[in-house]
């Protein structure tokens, strides 16, 4: 029993080494300054504070800018690593992830399947991991609900809600989400989280046998009937902010105003003030505070050169909203048909005959007796 004891105590130290070791540096810790990216200081402009910026007044923007690592120089995007921390999954074995968990939500929720709306909201997700660090492929589709949410599953299989396309005032409003969402693949918070949740069993319980995914616990998402692990879905506020970071980045590269992110945040947080409680699900674990859009604020002042012209928002997302708002409008109202109604009593006396015809009646639904004719032998 004591050989036991020692050999289960020795596994436990083992396993919290580990730990400590794969923790030891800082996640937020950025990667060695590459020096073709980085102009000596003799050169360097002097720097400008931008002004405080208010919810209608874009973000200053400097025409040069000094990147300091590969992580802040959007000319390197698509040649960088983004992801570089301790991860036990492999992509393929993300992918493998991230299509199971696809086929749950799938069995779960209504996907719309217009195919203009689904086209064109595919060709604007395309677009954005075309300019971004993506090392899987995408699969982009939306659902029907309500909630402002987009999520991003491991391994590429990105959903859309149609309550957040017609919340969006702008498609580069749109982008931008869709653009943080993008972010979480491609920095693999997913998996980072699930790693961080092994190596905390491992060093607390050494000859536990893993079943995957086990430590994630399972929750109701969304308001809908998904069984998905919380690590694959709700992340910490540091990849939060790598996600802010890494999605002003990809939505610049494909040709958005980065300025129409904050505009998002600004407005959700209006909302929140004047109607408590009614923040979307999409930012109800880490909420658009002022500090996490100061934050956004500066680092587009900080790493986003200026330009002339930004997409802001084209003629077919108007069309696009328009035509998906009809079809939302029209499944409420065949759903309402569908469903069994009941009459109040007051409904039922207002419908009496009125009239001397015994035979009569004000409600052609309800049934009538009539005596059967006795009928001659």
């Amino acid at each position: 029993m004591k050989a036991i004891l020692r050999h289960a105590l020795s596994l436990a130290l083992g396993g919290a080494l580990l730990a400590v070791s794969a923790f030891a540096a800082p996640q937020s810790q950025d990667p060695a300054p590459d020096p073709s990216k980085t102009s000596p200081p003799a050169q360097q402009p002097a720097q400008q504070q931008p002004q405080q910026q208010t919810g209608s007044q874009p973000v200053q923007q400097k025409d040069t800018v000094n990147p300091k690592n590969s992580k802040e120089d959007v000319d390197a995007i698509g040649n960088r690593n983004v992801s570089g921390h301790v991860n036990f999954f492999s992509l393929e074995k993300e992918i493998a992830i991230g299509k199971s968990l696809a086929q749950e939500v799938e069995r779960s929720s209504k996907l719309i399947d217009d195919p203009v709306v689904t086209e064109y909201i595919n060709r604007v997700g395309q677009n954005l991991v075309r300019n971004s660090d993506a090392k899987v492929p995408f699969t982009i589709k939306v659902i029907d609900s309500d909630e402002v949410n987009a999520f991003a599953l491991p391994g590429g299989f990105f959903y859309v809600n149609s309550g957040l396309i017609l919340r969006a005032q702008e498609e580069s409003e749109l982008a931008g989400v869709m653009a943080h969402e993008i972010s979480h693949v491609t920095a693999r918070h997913g998996t980072r989280q699930a790693t961080k949740g092994e190596l905390m069993q491992l060093a607390s319980i050494p000859a536990m046998i893993f079943i995957p995914y086990s430590m994630a616990g399972y929750a109701m998402y969304q308001g809908l009937n998904l069984a998905i692990p919380l690590t694959f879905l709700k992340f910490s506020r540091d990849a939060e902010r790598e996600a802010d970071f890494l999605g002003i980045q990809y939505m610049y590269k494909a040709g958005y105003d980065p300025n129409s992110y904050v505009t998002f945040f600004e407005r959700i947080q209006a909302d929140e003030k004047r109607r408590p409680g009614t923040i979307p699900k999409v930012f109800s674990s880490h909420p658009p505070t002022p500090e996490r859009i100061e934050n956004t604020q500066k680092e587009i002042a900080r790493i986003l050169p200026a330009r002339q012209e930004y997409i802001v928002t084209t003629s077919e997302f108007d069309t696009v909203k328009a035509r998906l708002r009809n079809i939302m409008f029209s499944r409420k109202v065949t759903d309402a048909k569908d469903k069994p109604t009941l009459r109040t009593k007051t409904e039922q006396s207002k419908k009496q005959p009125t009239g001397n015809d015994p035979n009569s009646t004000g409600d052609d639904d309800r049934p009538t007796l009539k005596r059967r004719p006795d009928t001659q032998p």
